[in-house]
């Protein structure tokens, strides 16, 4: 029975809400620095419960310009799962975990992202290791700041697509062996259902929170289920939010936009390099093409002289062919795009159903009709 349950595909996360604020803290407190950390928990039925994180120590970085000195800690801190030093201190925290009677299962890690940049190779090349060399079921947890100062969580689970594992494994993403897999930019990450559990208690505690406190005792629900279909447990009061009435577009929108052509200019410097590779291959392929020929001519004058003929494979030592750059970058990169015009729909979305219902104040001639 436990090898069928370990066979069973993860169908969704369950994140404990302690561990969701212990995430968020993290990455606040060391924003805009990427933070990143280790999730520990248990797999119940193809739902991966995370019941406990904590973060990787902090990256020192020797200081020799603030510029370059800024990239490095980022570059590091991005890197800090796979670490050696951070894999040992991992293995040591689960160990004190396992004797305090803690779930003590590695079941991921987490990172932070800004305005959802998250698709990158240091977040694809710590996915890889913890879903393949560590524990296969994992997941990374990726918590937007920025998006989350706008009063809504941002906190989403991914994982590496089987196709997409393989191809890394291999370590080829040349156009051939991309055709032959049918792999596409879609077809890097697979985003997972992710849902916030709290505790019994807590869950009576918010149930109680908006309503009076009690003059007399009470009786207490037998469990959480009867708590739920209580028709006169107390229900939060719908306050009024004028936030919604605002018509400026979102603080947020044009920075997105401006990501959006870092990548879009991103995508034609990668296109570019492609095209720059197949001019190169065409004209060494021409060359080669020529010395044949003139090889084969060659050839055929020795043999009417009645002469030993030469090698028509020298061409392998006189010509070397270009190798084809990795499509690795272009398929992160133009995910990342998908990523960056989602969140544009988003934000859009509610400001254009804003934008038509106030027309008529808007054009004073359209309301007049």
């Amino acid at each position: 029975m436990a090898e069928i349950l370990k066979e069973s595909p993860l169908k969704s996360v369950q994140v404990e809400a302690l561990v969701v604020m212990k995430i968020i803290k993290h990455c606040s407190q060391t924003f805009p620095t990427t933070a990143t950390g280790s999730l520990v928990g248990m797999d119940v039925n193809g739902v991966l419960q995370v019941t406990n994180s904590f973060p990787f120590p902090a990256v020192e970085v020797p200081s020799v310009d603030s510029h370059h000195d800024s990239n490095s800690a980022t570059n590091a801190a991005a890197a800090a799962p796979r670490a050696k030093a951070n894999t040992v201190y991992q293995s040591d925290m689960i160990k004190y975990l396992r004797e305090v009677n803690v779930d003590a299962n590695n079941v991921g890690w987490y990172t932070s992202a800004n305005m959802g940049n998250f698709v990158n190779a240091n977040v694809v090349e710590n996915q890889y290791f913890y879903q393949k060399e560590m524990n296969e079921r994992t997941v990374a947890l990726v918590h937007d700041v920025s998006r989350s100062s706008q009063g809504s969580l941002s906190l989403r689970a991914f994982r590496l697509s089987p196709s997409f594992m393989a191809a890394f494994k291999e370590g080829k993403f040349t156009t051939e062996s991309l055709q032959k897999s049918n792999l596409t930019y879609r077809d890097i990450l697979v985003e997972l259902p992710l849902t916030i559990h709290n505790s019994h208690l807590l869950t009576s505690f918010l149930h109680q929170l908006p309503s009076k406190p009690p003059s007399g005792p009470l009786d207490f629900p037998a469990s959480l289920a009867s708590l739920k279909s209580d028709p006169n447990a107390p229900q939060p009061p719908l306050y009024p939010n004028y936030d919604s009435l605002d018509l400026s577009i979102d603080p947020f929108l044009e920075k997105t936009c401006d990501l959006l052509l870092d990548s879009i200019e991103t995508h034609y410097t990668e296109l570019n390099n492609h095209q720059y590779y197949q001019r190169q291959l065409a004209r060494e392929q021409a060359k080669i093409t020529a010395w044949q020929q003139k090889r084969k001519a060659e050839n055929a004058t020795r043999a009417a002289a009645k002469q030993p003929p030469l090698p028509e494979d020298e061409w392998t030592r006189l010509f070397k062919l270009p190798q084809e750059p990795s499509r690795l970058e272009g398929l992160l990169n133009s995910r990342q795009v998908e990523q960056y015009a989602r969140q544009v729909d988003g934000f859009t979305a509610s400001i254009s159903g804003k934008m038509f219902a106030v027309k008529s104040n808007l054009l004073p001639g359209d309301g007049q009709q």
